[in-house]
């Protein structure tokens, strides 16, 4: 195993890894804090919206630039060196997090969303960047280690993110803007000893036509069954993802009685999980692209999924005292319960990775950033596919067990489908 993960520890991987991870959780403890601060620190509370409306603002606002930028992104990282793009979105990170600082020192909640549309915005940029070059750094040998390893940091990064922005909400704005722009410098120093990432196509030209060029996108996606098939799968595993960790808090509060410490729990252990299973499914794969794994995480996400709904369709806590770790831990379900959320990220871990390598392998060189580019803009359209539906079953039913429910079943059918688009999945080995 040693040996398998050897190259981690490389020029080729280690400065790429640091800097999506410091990315990653600089986005999540920026948002985070914001929103914690919007939520319990009165933050906008006298600006145009009401702070509830303002959280849904800026929600919209992190999602909106995989819209409006993804196919700008993908021309991008085909037209310069990836490795150079890079170095030049973490300066940007930078300006934005000095513009953070005066938002923070000013109590200015428009400054502040506008920053995490920008925040957006980086990641737009940075994601064609990172999945188009780790084909190049490792070849197909490493590649699905690679993805593990990818995937696995970026979860524990949106973890420890998310746990440090709102710990640190209160703690006053000063500590906020150190922290996020040392975070975003350490980014740009990471950068610096990435290899050099020559373009696919450097005499591309932009275009700045950004619908058109999208919908020409989507056309040359739909003729390509395999990238097509892979987007599918790996848009679905997001929508699933969005679902669980956005109802988290409600599920933990009505069904565990579980105050933010007890969901901090929930959430860790389902971050864990997929870190976990992302490197167990590198691993297993030796290196090749084993399509079968998808099928076994999609089974395991719908066992794990109906068993964590099964275990708690009886607890109820509403309007009851919410209670700590301490308290959940010594009730004899806790332990159940813990290992089903575990068991939804480490599925997830299982049948997420597989996709990633794939659409990374049967891309063209020249077109592999623009794939990722459209996956981009997919995942984003299911998220907040994921939002809606959210939203109008819960208005409807009243049910976050029901939401859970109808997502761990819609894994069955969604394989079907994918099976139904690539037969080849069900081949031990890919291609």
């Amino acid at each position: 195993m040693k040996n398998d993960f050897a190259f981690a520890k490389t020029r080729q991987f280690a400065p790429l890894f640091g800097t999506q991870f410091l990315g990653a959780f600089n986005d999540n403890l920026f948002k985070n804090s914001l929103f914690a601060l919007i939520s319990f620190y009165g933050l906008g509370k006298n600006d145009w919206l009401p702070p509830e409306q303002i959280l849904n603002l800026g929600a919209l606002l992190f999602v909106l630039p995989y819209f409006l930028f993804s196919t700008l992104a993908g021309q991008l990282a085909t037209r310069f060196d990836k490795a150079r793009l890079a170095r030049a979105v973490k300066v940007f990170e930078m300006a934005i997090m000095a513009l953070a600082g005066w938002g923070f020192s000013v109590s200015s909640a428009p400054v502040l969303l506008l920053c995490l549309f920008l925040m957006g915005v980086h990641s737009t940029i940075f994601g064609p960047v990172k999945y188009a070059i780790l084909p190049e750094y490792l070849g197909e040998k490493h590649l699905l280690t690679g993805n593990g390893l990818i995937e696995s940091g970026t979860f524990l990064a949106i973890l420890f993110g998310q746990i440090l922005g709102a710990a640190m909400a209160g703690h006053g704005s000063t500590l906020l803007t150190v922290v996020v722009f040392v975070v975003a410098a350490a980014g740009f120093a990471s950068s610096l000893w990435m290899p050099p990432a020559p373009p696919q196509n450097p005499q591309a030209t932009i275009h700045w036509n950004l619908w058109r060029d999208t919908k020409e996108l989507w056309q040359q996606i739909r003729a390509q069954n395999e990238l097509r098939t892979a987007i599918l799968g790996i848009s679905w595993f997001w929508l699933v993802g969005a679902v669980y960790t956005t109802q988290l808090l409600t599920f933990t509060q009505l069904h565990l009685g579980g105050n933010a410490n007890v969901f901090n729990l929930m959430l860790t252990l389902f971050s864990i999980g997929i870190a976990v299973g992302s490197v167990l499914c590198s691993k297993a794969s030796k290196g090749s692209l084993h399509l079968i794994w998808v099928l076994f995480g999609g089974i395991g996400l719908s066992i794990f999924g109906g068993l964590l709904v099964y275990l708690t369709h009886t607890l109820h806590f509403a309007g009851q005292p919410l209670q700590g770790i301490g308290q959940f831990l010594q009730r004899g379900h806790a332990y159940p319960i813990m290992l089903a959320m575990l068991g939804i990220g480490f599925f997830g871990g299982f049948f997420s990775v597989p996709l990633y390598t794939w659409l990374q392998m049967r891309s063209s060189d020249e077109f592999r950033a623009h794939a990722i580019a459209a996956n981009n803009i997919a995942n984003a359209v299911f998220m907040v596919a994921a939002a809606i539906a959210s939203a109008v079953l819960l208005k409807l039913f009243d049910s976050v067990l029901l939401l859970y429910l109808l997502v761990a079943v819609g894994n069955l059918p969604m394989l079907a489908y994918l099976v139904y688009r690539y037969p080849a999945i069900f081949r031990r080995q890919a291609g």
